[in-house]
């Protein structure tokens, strides 16, 4: 095998890997170089003992193990606590942390899930929706808020570019931070041989949401944006169109109660929908899978008739600085997770393989694995129709068209507050397209002193 590096044939050799160079003779120069890219960047030792665990049981919390957690509201925040919120973003400790690999694909488009039209009324993206609100955050408190956008290899170059082409929607391109989710390398089930998805090139796929704070840390983002005073990220995805980007009174109770993780809930609309329950495992905070919650829990209800354990994961978190580096490092790093998949490939002799049944074990991390590992924790639960409205699929639950609702629904309340008159259908949902721009009002208070009460909304309104 002309010029492969000795160390690296010396290294796939004693992990029994050597296979992966099949077709390296035919390979041009590019090709080859790229190849060992892939491979030296893998901890081959970390492989082998991922694979050797492969049939140890999955940890599934027992029933006597579970309690419902307990979870505080905005309303019952004092001012004092808000006003810590406040001084926090007026410090510039807060950087936003948006997840933003996945591609559109159940949506039916081919680009960035974060370039998705969502706006009712605007026809804005969703990542220019977000970018809205970073930017009127920055405004209303005086220092820029640092805006981390986290891709995959699917969807960087992509995405880079959308947000050139706007310029950085006037956040500069000095506060925004792209960095890439981690991969993982897929392994033959039978053998915990590397798979190839072509000769020259590895099967690999991101490694899980948990990768995002790896990869934060790795990627030296973190390091850059401690260094301009952040103490604090927010954490949430690109999908939800709602979330309150920098909300003061998460803040101000997360640095209140010295949390190193907090998170926000929403009340699951019923038992077995489909989102992971903050619930306490051994006293710790921690996330269930909606699919490993016991049946009997997840139909338990409390004297009120509401669910005991209904605090779903919106995936809305405030993380400590100092906590995302102790958990993202060493031996305190978030575990990976096997899976096991259906992964097409090429064989020895370089022919494709479609297999029809799971051949492959593949390792991704978990952003709940994270929760657990924090000393000091906060729960703060928050109305649905406020802060959760995910575009997930074309059409039904959570897709564009409730997304678009919801967005309009808010808008309607913020007016309705504001003393302006909103038409209504029988449902109770807004009858016209209304839509807020975050550059315009971020919450009803800012949009009331911004409008004349006794006003009525007669048409699609787009206020910005």
């Amino acid at each position: 095998m002309h010029d492969v590096p000795a160390d690296l044939l010396a290294r796939l050799r004693r992990h029994r890997q050597e296979h992966v160079l099949f077709g390296w003779d035919g390979l041009d120069s590019e090709q080859r170089a790229a190849l060992v890219n892939q491979l030296v960047v893998i901890d081959l030792a970390e492989i082998d003992r991922l694979y050797a665990s492969r049939n140890e049981p999955v940890a599934v919390p027992s029933a006597d193990r579970l309690a419902p957690v307990p979870a505080e509201t905005a309303a019952a925040i004092d001012a004092e606590t808000v006003r810590r919120g406040h001084e926090a973003l007026a410090r510039g400790e807060l950087a936003v942390l948006l997840v933003a690999g996945g591609q559109g694909t159940r949506l039916g488009f081919d680009k960035p899930k974060g370039m998705f039209p969502i706006g009712p009324v605007s026809n804005k993206t969703l990542f220019e929706i977000h970018a809205d609100k970073v930017f009127a955050l920055g405004r209303r408190y005086g220092k820029p808020v640092p805006f981390l956008v986290m891709t995959s290899p699917a969807t960087h170059a992509d995405t880079e570019g959308y947000f050139a082409e706007q310029d950085y929607f006037g956040l500069g391109p000095d506060n925004v931070f792209f960095f890439q989710q981690g991969t993982m390398p897929a392994v033959d089930i039978e053998t915990g041989r590397l798979l190839l998805e072509a000769p020259g090139v590895l099967f690999t796929s991101p490694n899980g949401h948990g990768g995002t704070l790896t990869a934060l840390t790795e990627s030296g983002v973190l390091d850059r944006v401690v260094g301009r005073g952040v103490r604090h990220i927010f954490y949430f995805q690109v999908d939800n169109p709602l979330v309150k980007i920098g909300d003061p009174a998460f803040l101000g109770r997360h640095i209140a109660v010295r949390a190193e993780a907090s998170s926000k809930v929403i009340e699951k609309a019923y038992p077995k929908e489909r989102m992971g329950v903050l619930a306490l495992m051994d006293g710790r905070c921690g996330i269930v899978e909606y699919s490993d919650l016991p049946d009997d829990l997840a139909h338990a209800t409390d004297s009120n008739g509401r669910l005991l354990f209904r605090a779903g994961s919106p995936a809305i978190h405030l993380f400590g600085v100092d906590f995302l580096r102790r958990i993202t490092q060493g031996a305190t790093r978030l575990p990976f997770h096997i899976a096991k998949k259906k992964v097409p490939h090429v064989d020895a002799a370089g022919r494709p393989v479609n297999p029809t049944t799971e051949n492959a074990l593949k390792f991704e991390m978990f952003v709940f694995d994270a929760l657990p590992m924090a000393q000091r924790w906060l729960v703060m639960e928050s109305p649905r129709e406020e802060e959760f409205s995910p575009v997930k699929n074309a059409d039904g639950v959570d897709s564009p068209a409730t997304a678009r609702r919801a967005i309009s629904n808010l808008a309607g309340r913020w007016l309705e507050q504001a003393g302006v008159t909103v038409r209504r259908d029988q449902a109770g949902n807004v009858e016209l397209p209304l839509e807020v721009s975050p550059r315009f009002a971020l919450d009803a208070a800012e949009l009331a002193a911004r409008v004349w009460p006794g006003q009525s909304i007669d048409g699609p309104t787009y206020l910005s």
